[in-house]
């Protein structure tokens, strides 16, 4: 098994804030598994920021699995190889779309999946002034879903600003861990009254349990504090929803077990990105099949694509084409 590994930074359409800091551009990690017959499977990683990784250490990490790479390469071989996080991701991807290639069957099919839907995915307006989030807002008034960034003091006054401007849009929020529970108490009625329909990871990681006995009319979504099935257990308690991202999980193959866990324990999905191209969205949008919510505009907020990108028209986005991931040639 050849193994190539790129790295590459695509610059934002525009700076993107969120509670944490300001985004200008993205480093994006893409690994090309070839196998002994010529066979080709591309995945593609953001990493987590948050949790210290970079372009630079997941291709550290790659670069040190490449010895074990063979054609009888397994997914549980990745599992096995790699920590959760970007590098895992782009890897494991990589084999998903070689093992469609292999199989002459949809990645979709081999994951025991249904034919693929359109879908619709939330547009990320981030942080900045109310004039900024106005002027964000009125350019995708028509989209059905929004998602507003907020922090600790631009929350409902941006909300509100949005409605304005998008009557008719389904509105989510996420405070990237800005908030703490009284402020997050403060804010619900006014949320409510917005038609705000989920909350996005309002406290800091490790302060989950705060939201004990919460009575929420909105549901409470874990984001930051939700990695993989090895932190799905303590924090299922006091979250009504859980956002699987790829790059924090480690990939498809963990995505679905995810996916398969929180349907089992009555809670609701969102499936979101790190940022990324088409080649990173295409596998998060086979989980997104099951999702209440889907977070997949990161091409939009992107200044360019991948060749044979997947198709977004007015917040409603297709199955990736054949020609860039998960289709048997």
């Amino acid at each position: 098994m050849k193994i190539d590994i790129a790295s590459h930074r695509w610059p934002l359409n525009e700076p993107f804030e969120i509670a944490r800091g300001v985004e200008f551009d993205v480093e994006l990690v893409e690994v090309t598994l070839t196998d002994s017959q010529g066979r080709v499977g591309r995945g593609e990683a953001a990493g987590v920021d948050y949790d210290g990784e970079t372009g630079e250490s997941m291709m550290v990490q790659l670069e040190a699995a490449r010895p074990a790479l063979s054609d009888s390469l397994t997914f549980d071989d990745v599992q096995s190889l790699l920590p959760k996080g970007g590098a895992r991701n782009a890897l494991d991807c990589a084999l998903w779309d070689l093992a469609s290639k292999r199989a002459g069957r949809a990645v979709a099919d081999l994951a025991g999946l249904p034919p693929l839907k359109p879908l619709v995915t939330a547009f990320t307006i981030g942080l900045g002034s109310l004039a900024q989030t106005a002027e964000r807002a009125r350019r995708v008034q028509d989209f059905p879903l929004i998602k507003i960034k907020l922090d600790a003091t631009r929350h409902i006054d941006r909300v509100k600003c949005v409605r304005d401007a998008a009557p008719q849009a389904e509105l989510i929020v996420d405070a990237n861990q800005a908030w703490d529970r009284a402020l997050l108490e403060n804010l619900l009625p006014r949320l409510e009254a917005e038609g705000v329909t989920l909350i996005e990871q309002p406290l800091e990681t490790g302060r989950d349990a705060d939201l004990a006995g919460l009575e929420s009319p909105i549901p409470v979504g874990a984001d930051e504090s939700l990695t993989d099935m090895a932190s799905f257990a303590a924090i299922a308690p006091f979250y009504q929803v859980i956002n699987i991202k790829l790059d924090k999980c480690g990939g498809l193959t963990e995505a679905l077990r995810l996916a398969s866990a929180a349907r089992a324990a009555g809670m609701e999905i969102m499936v979101g990105n790190m940022l990324g191209t088409s080649l990173g969205m295409a596998p998060a949008f086979l989980v997104a099949q099951q999702a209440r919510w889907a977070d997949l505009d990161g091409p939009l907020l992107l200044a360019g694509d991948r060749l044979h990108a997947m198709q977004f028209h007015l917040g409603i986005v297709q199955s990736p084409p054949p020609a860039l991931w998960g289709e048997a040639e």
